[in-house]
């Protein structure tokens, strides 16, 4: 009897522990998991490769602290110079690019700082400053966050010197544009997570198009020379993947409203 079960719990502990040998940790973006492209990803990824992704939904500079902790196996992120500066201190053995969309402007219907009138995105925020109306910043250092920092340097305006109508919340992509909802703001936001949001009230897209707008997010594996308990052999394997027809079929397919929030851009090596 005795014997039983500890067979018994020995195949049990064995269990868990293989299961747990196809579990990995990947730091993922707000805007990525807003979407709604998670959710379609990650069962399909289980069903194909046996493997559970645990995501961890911060900002960029959040994920890559998490990676230089050595504290996920991988991350997804959409910050480039960040992203190439990371693989260069080592942390990320690499880069791989894996799909894009765009930032828009958001913002009330009735537009009082006439974005929709402006010629490129520099012109769209030097019309908003101008005019001062509520302006929601997620001040996270996110991907979204650096970009929105990026451009407001290209006017030459410095959002530290902005009054009140400049709204920093410190917070994802969802809660920021809950914010701008309720506040009936403007605020830079990522294509996908506009079209998922459900508590659009007021608010519509007003400015995209322009090139400077491009979103783009990759796939960085944490370097396994650096810490070596990271699964290097499992971040091959969901790589592969997420460059995949199988991961591009379903990433070009993704739509809300008709629309595509996402468009794969994978290369092979």
């Amino acid at each position: 009897m005795k014997l039983a079960l500890w067979s018994a719990i020995f195949v049990g502990v064995f269990a868990l522990a293989a299961h747990a040998a196809d579990t990995f940790r990947m730091a993922v973006t707000t805007s990525f998991h807003n979407s709604g492209l998670a959710d379609v990803l990650l069962p399909e990824i289980r069903a194909d490769l046996g493997l559970d992704v645990h995501v961890l939904v911060v900002g960029t500079g959040q994920a890559m602290k998490l990676g230089r902790s050595g504290d996920v196996d991988a991350i997804l992120v959409h910050a480039r110079a960040a992203e190439e500066e990371f693989v260069a201190a080592g942390y990320a053995t690499h880069r791989r690019e894996i799909m894009y969309n765009d930032f828009v402007v958001i913002g009330p219907n009735a537009d009082p700082a006439d974005v929709q009138s402006a010629a490129n995105i520099i012109d769209a925020l030097q019309r908003i400053a101008e005019s001062r109306p509520r302006f929601v910043s997620r001040a996270d250092d996110s991907g979204t966050h650096n970009k929105e920092l990026s451009l407001w340097a290209k006017t030459g305006l410095d959002p530290e010197a902005f009054g009140r109508w400049y709204n920093e919340v410190g917070a994802g992509m969802g809660t920021a544009l809950n914010t701008a909802s309720a506040m009936n703001a403007y605020i830079l936001a990522d294509r996908a997570s506009w079209l998922n949001f459900g508590n659009k009230n007021d608010l519509a897209l007003l400015f995209s198009g322009d090139p400077a707008l491009f979103n783009q997010y990759a796939y960085l594996p944490i370097n396994s020379a650096r810490h070596p308990h990271v699964k290097a052999d499992l971040a091959a394997k969901l790589e592969g993947w997420l460059s995949s027809p199988r991961a591009e079929m379903l990433i070009d397919t993704y739509e809300i409203d008709s629309e595509n929030l996402f468009v794969f851009n994978a290369q092979d090596k």
